[in-house]
């Protein structure tokens, strides 16, 4: 492999193989409910927040138990990460965060927790608790950065700077917890130069994993409406341009942060744009075979 991939690391910790199933908690975020700011990040699919997401009608159990059954019979034998993905996932009280998450590694399938959330909403007694579960179970804690520059943070109304990001996840790591990260390529007013040192100042970081998405304009969101009013404020890459910012990118990342996603497919009938047709898998391969056909690889400019 010319770059580190996730699935390698969970391979030398797993006998099993590992499969998330998704999970959604009925979390909201600080960016919507007022406590931070309103609306969420301008790109937020907001016609995906109904009152069905808000409060959940199946339990975390029954969403894990339902997820499973799906796995289940194309390998028998996996294991199972329960993955909070929606919202904001440590965006509560303490004792209700722990019920949940309890709940979920009730179910004897389950291996660990993957905890999507924001780098300002974490604190130094869940994390205390985070490190404790680590010892018996698999723990990551994900955080969205999107971006690593303050000026389109502010920009796509995130309402943290990247120094919140770059403590939380220093803080997450010295408590002996893999961290994982979110960047967005492609927001409005980025061009390359700001994109490559994206991975060189998270290259710094204590990271896990890294997931990288392209920029998705998603019908409903404030950042669609900026699109039709202000058009030059986007690049919308073709996907070989996308393709060639990833290995420039990867070229600059630290050989030790692996790779989970290169890219991010919103459902058709949410997407505006670009809509490049491939699959996750193929563009994966495309990434590869790029990667090969330049004799290049992963952390061969760091440092």
């Amino acid at each position: 492999m010319r770059y580190l991939n996730y699935n390698t690391i969970l391979k030398q910790e797993f006998s099993e193989r590992i499969q998330k199933i998704s999970i959604h908690a009925g979390f909201t975020c600080p960016n919507r409910d007022g406590s931070k700011g309103v609306g969420g990040c301008t790109y937020c699919n907001n016609q995906s927040f109904s009152p069905r997401y808000a409060k959940p009608v199946k339990s975390v159990y029954e969403q894990l138990v339902e997820g499973i059954d799906f796995f289940n019979h194309k390998y028998e034998s996996q294991l199972y990460f329960a993955y909070f993905q929606s919202y904001t996932n440590t965006y509560d009280k303490l004792e209700n965060l722990i019920k949940i998450y309890e709940e979920a590694l009730q179910h004897p399938k389950v291996a660990g927790i993957v905890v999507g959330t924001r780098p300002d909403c974490i604190s130094d007694e869940l994390l205390d608790y985070f490190a404790e579960l680590n010892k018996s179970k698999y723990v990551m804690i994900e955080y969205g950065i999107e971006s690593t520059n303050d000026s389109t943070l502010e920009f796509i109304n995130r309402k943290h700077d990247y120094a919140c990001a770059e403590e939380a996840i220093f803080k997450t790591s010295d408590k002996g917890l893999r961290t994982g990260a979110h960047l967005i390529l492609g927001l409005p007013k980025e061009n390359k130069e700001i994109m490559l040192s994206h991975a060189e100042k998270i290259s710094k970081l204590p990271l896990t994993a890294l997931k990288l998405h392209q920029l998705q304009l998603i019908k409903g969101t404030k950042m669609a409406r900026q699109y039709n009013e202000n058009p030059e404020w986007f690049h919308l890459m073709t996907a070989e341009e996308y393709i060639e910012l990833v290995v420039e990118f990867l070229e600059r990342l630290n050989p030790k942060i692996a790779v989970e996603r290169f890219v991010s497919q919103s459902p058709d009938e949410f997407l505006i744009a670009p809509n490049w047709g491939l699959k996750n898998y193929e563009f994966v391969h495309k990434i590869e075979k790029r990667l090969e056909e330049l004799d290049t690889w992963q952390g061969r400019f760091y440092g």
